[in-house]
């Protein structure tokens, strides 16, 4: 085992995705003087959920939208519940972000006025398939060090303050100790919590990336961070199999969704709920109950397109999910000819696009002292997609900035390293020194299928309620009773370990958080069959979670909602 490599460092960045490239850019033109370390798993030239690129910026303010009625839009779709606090200071970055990236080298097709191109009313269109290397240079070329294939497991701390974290390089299987003045966590969400739609080969075919754990989220958690609202969990719209963006399909071709029957039930049997309009959830919703009550499988309706807009379609899946294209060719499937059949996807923790995530300030400052947050990690403010993931970087990376120019280099609780550092190699020697064990793989199946089962999968139609939460919870801790089992054979294993662990401690907050809010707040999201209805004279308030460091005791909490922005909460 080759010895720790420590670094030192004013500003740690964990993730060097969508939020931590720009965070790390902006924290050096602010203060050129810091030094700044990004900590990724991957390599920051193709890692995180725009490794493959993307077609489109989802949130930007086109003209005629101010940050206010933005904040009113994202508040109805959130069914009247979000902190507009955080939305209005990320709304108010969007467009300077989104122009700061163009001059880095994204290519943003633009009208003969020289005018941005709108897709729907909160989106434009971008040529993204190398976005994610675009970041990367713009990283490099601010003077940033990264250090690429390590992947973080635990914060550092000294007297309650957040001092750095430790790392495992994913290659060489080195510890890495980096001490920090200022540290920002901007891994994204949790995905394979759930049993996926793909099983065996292909489970890995899924909507979010596979890769992004949950680890910053489990990171806070057991530093002892406060998390809010992960009963609000998101479930994509996607194709069937391919797992390929619906948006693409329903905003830029106009294609409706259509039952087995061949009826456009959000404009009948939903109309109420505002048809293709509705908030996302009830647009996933709407399909599920179709297909629970037998009317599936459901389709967004391509048929009829021309063949220069069936070009069109497939060049824009091209730049950022060319297997569906792929899958069309191998099968013989002409999309002007049938329709493409859609399905949810399993549940997923995602801030950016729902509210997991710490509970922060306006600047993104965390319940704990020297440590912010970012992006998808960052809970409170949903909708924010890849633009308010960069807004949400620059005003961290900010506030990170200005307290790391304040505050001296700490040592970590020599304690806490030594316990952090047996963590991490544990399951490496329970293997060298007994060999047989549980897998990596076979924990993540048991996970999977608890969750799936009795916390309001695939297999529930995603619907929930308290005894069978109560079930997922006495799961869980049988589960967790066999991590002094977990092995790992080699160094990929181990990373593996720490994957699944890291699941297992977001599962269990989650589920804590599912149990707790006795109400149908989000339908398709957050369906309980025990509480069916939305009740705001109850539950109009933000549920919040903290795990004792010590007792492993999740607690759970109350925080108020406060409208900031005039309107009515349920119409954007």
């Amino acid at each position: 085992m080759l010895p720790p490599r420590v670094v030192e460092t004013d500003v740690l960045i964990i993730g060097g995705g969508t939020a931590g490239c720009l965070a790390a850019v902006e924290a050096k033109e602010v203060r050129p003087d810091l030094r700044v370390t990004i900590m990724e798993k991957a390599n920051v030239e193709r890692s995180g959920c725009l490794a493959a690129g993307m077609n489109a910026i989802n949130a930007y303010l086109n003209p005629g939208e101010t940050p206010e009625s933005f904040v009113r839009y994202v508040r109805a779709d959130a069914m009247g519940l979000v902190r507009e606090d955080l939305v209005l200071s990320l709304a108010k970055e969007l467009n300077r972000v989104v122009k700061k990236v163009e001059t880095w080298g994204l290519p943003i097709p633009k009208d003969d006025k020289g005018s941005y191109l709108a897709r729907g009313r909160w989106n434009i269109r971008i040529y993204g398939e190398s976005l994610k290397p675009i970041l990367a240079r713009a990283v490099y070329k601010a003077g940033v060090a990264v250090l690429n294939r390590v992947a973080a497991t635990g914060l550092l701390r000294r007297g309650g303050r957040v001092v750095g974290a430790i790392g495992l390089g994913v290659r060489d299987g080195r510890l890495y100790l980096v001490k920090a003045k200022a540290t920002i966590v901007a891994t994204g969400g949790a995905a394979g919590i759930y049993k996926p739609n793909n099983d065996g080969s292909a489970h890995h075919v899924m909507w979010y990336c596979p890769f992004n754990t949950g680890a910053g989220y489990a990171m806070g958690i057991r530093a002892g961070a406060e998390m809010t609202t992960f009963e609000m969990r998101f479930v994509a719209l996607r194709t069937k199999d391919v797992i390929a963006p619906t948006g693409t399909l329903a905003l830029g071709f106009g294609a409706r969704q259509i039952n087995a029957r061949g009826e456009p039930f959000l404009q009948t049997r939903f109309a109420s709920w505002g048809g293709e309009r509705a908030p996302t959830c009830l647009r996933v919703h709407a399909p599920t109950l179709e297909a629970r009550e037998g009317r599936g499988p459901c389709y967004l309706d391509t048929r009829g397109l021309s063949a220069a807009k069936v070009k069109e379609l497939k060049a824009a899946y091209l730049d950022m999910y060319p297997n569906l294209v792929l899958y069309w060719a191998a099968n013989g499937i002409d999309p002007a000819v049938e329709p493409v059949e859609i399905e949810g996807t399993e549940p997923y923790l995602v801030g950016g696009h729902c509210q997991a995530g710490y509970w922060v300030e306006e600047d993104r400052r965390t319940t704990l002292e020297g440590l912010y947050a970012a992006g998808d990690v960052a809970g409170g403010a949903p909708y924010k997609f890849v633009s308010g993931c960069w807004a949400e970087g620059a005003i961290a990376a900010r506030a990170a900035a200005a307290y790391a120019a304040r505050v001296d280099l700490s040592e970590p609780e020599p304690e806490e390293v030594a316990a952090e550092t047996a963590r991490v190699y544990a399951p490496a020697r329970r293997y060298e020194e007994g060999g047989d064990g549980v897998t990596p793989a076979e924990m993540e199946e048991r996970l999977q299928k608890i969750m799936d089962r009795y916390a309001g999968g695939i297999s529930t139609f995603y619907a929930l309620h308290g005894e069978s939460l109560q079930v997922a919870l006495r799961e869980l801790s049988r589960l967790r009773a066999q991590l002094p089992y977990l092995v790992a054979r080699d160094r990929h294993e181990l990373v593996k370990a720490h994957e699944v662990i890291d699941r297992l401690d977001v599962a269990e907050v989650l589920v804590h958080h599912l149990l707790y809010r006795r109400e149908t707040r989000w339908p398709g999201f957050q369906t309980r069959f025990d509480y069916p209805e939305r009740d705001d004279a109850h539950w109009l308030k933000f549920v919040n979670s903290r795990r004792d460091p010590e007792t492993g005791r999740i607690e759970m909490y109350e925080r108020p909602y406060r409208q900031l922005v005039p309107g009515d909460r349920y119409r954007g």
